[in-house]
C-alpha cells in the first residue's frame, strides 16, 4: 500500500464489503450482549423484522417511492438550472461578476432555516419539499460548476481561437467537453445532499415518506424503525451513487485516465 497508487477493483469491493461486515458484527456485538440498551439501539435482526413488517404491512414502500420522487424532482429542477447558469458564469466574467456575490451568499443559507417560510408561502404539500431540496442543492451547484468551466486549460482556449472558432462554439467545442466529467462528478456529489435535505422536509408537516416514518417511530422509541429507514436512505444513495459512477465511466471514459 503506497500513496495515490491505484487499488484493483476486486480488491476495492472486498475491502468495501469487510467495512460493512465489519460495521455489522461491531453492532451485534454491542447489542446482542446487552452493552447497550435496546430502547437506545435496536440489534439487527429486530430491525430486519421491524423493517419487513413496515414493508408488508404498514405501506413503507410508498414511503420511499414518495422521498424518491421528491428527491429526483428537486435535484432535476435545480440541475436544469444551475448547469446552464453556471456555464454561463464560468464562460462570461461580467455574468459571474453579477451572479457570484449573490450565489456565494445564499449557498451559505441552511435549507433547513427556509422551511417556515415555505410552509407559509407554499403549504405542506409537495411544493414545499421540492423547494427546500432546490435550495439546498441550486446554488452549490452553479458555483462548483461556474468554477470548473472558468478552470478550463487556457491553451485549449487560445488552440480554439488559433484555428478559427466563434464564442458559441468555444463554448459548445470545448468549454463544456473539457469540464463535462467534472460536472458529473459535481452532479453525483449535491444528490447526496439532495437526501439530506428531503429528509429534514419530510421531518416536518409531511404525511408520507422516509423522514415521516422517522418521526412516527420517534413518538414510539421504535429504533428499530428509525434505524430501517436510515439504513433504507442509505441503500438507496449507494445505489445512485453507483450507478452515476457507471454512467460517467462510460461517458467520459478519458476521465478516468490515471485513477
Amino acid at each position: 500500500m503506497r500513496p495515490l497508487t491505484p487499488v484493483a477493483p476486486g480488491a476495492r469491493v472486498a475491502l468495501g464489503v469487510g467495512f460493512f461486515v465489519l460495521f455489522v458484527a461491531v453492532w451485534s456485538a454491542a447489542t446482542f450482549s446487552g452493552w447497550v440498551n435496546p430502547i437506545f439501539l435496536a440489534d439487527p435482526l429486530k430491525m430486519l423484522r421491524s423493517g419487513w413488517v413496515l414493508l408488508t404491512e404498514m405501506g413503507f414502500a410508498y414511503d420511499i417511492g414518495m422521498t424518491v420522487f421528491r428527491v429526483l424532482g428537486g435535484f432535476l429542477i435545480a440541475a436544469v438550472i444551475a448547469v446552464p447558469l453556471g456555464v454561463a458564469m464560468g464562460a462570461y466574467k461580467p455574468i459571474e461578476a453579477f451572479f457570484e456575490p449573490f450565489v456565494s451568499f445564499a449557498r451559505y443559507l441552511p435549507a433547513s432555516a427556509f422551511i417556515p417560510l415555505l410552509i407559509l408561502w407554499a403549504g405542506i404539500g409537495e411544493a414545499q419539499k421540492l423547494s427546500v431540496i432546490f435550495i439546498g442543492s441550486f446554488f452549490s451547484l452553479v458555483l462548483m460548476i461556474s468554477v470548473t468551466v472558468g478552470n478550463t486549460r487556457r491553451d485549449l482556449v487560445e488552440a480554439a481561437y488559433t484555428l478559427g472558432v466563434g464564442d458559441a462554439s468555444l463554448i459548445r467545442r470545448v468549454l463544456i467537453p473539457g469540464a463535462a466529467p467534472e460536472i458529473a462528478e459535481h452532479l453525483r456529489m449535491v444528490l447526496g445532499w439532495a437526501w439530506t435535505y428531503v429528509i429534514v422536509a419530510e421531518l416536518i408537516g409531511a404525511s408520507s415518506g422516509i423522514g415521516h416514518m422517522i418521526t412516527d417511530s420517534q413518538a414510539l422509541l421504535a429504533t428499530d424503525q428509525i434505524i430501517f429507514g436510515i439504513i433504507v436512505i442509505g441503500l438507496i444513495g449507494l445505489a445512485s451513487d453507483l450507478f452515476f459512477k457507471w454512467v460517467n465511466r462510460h461517458m467520459f471514459p478519458w476521465a478516468q485516465l490515471g485513477r
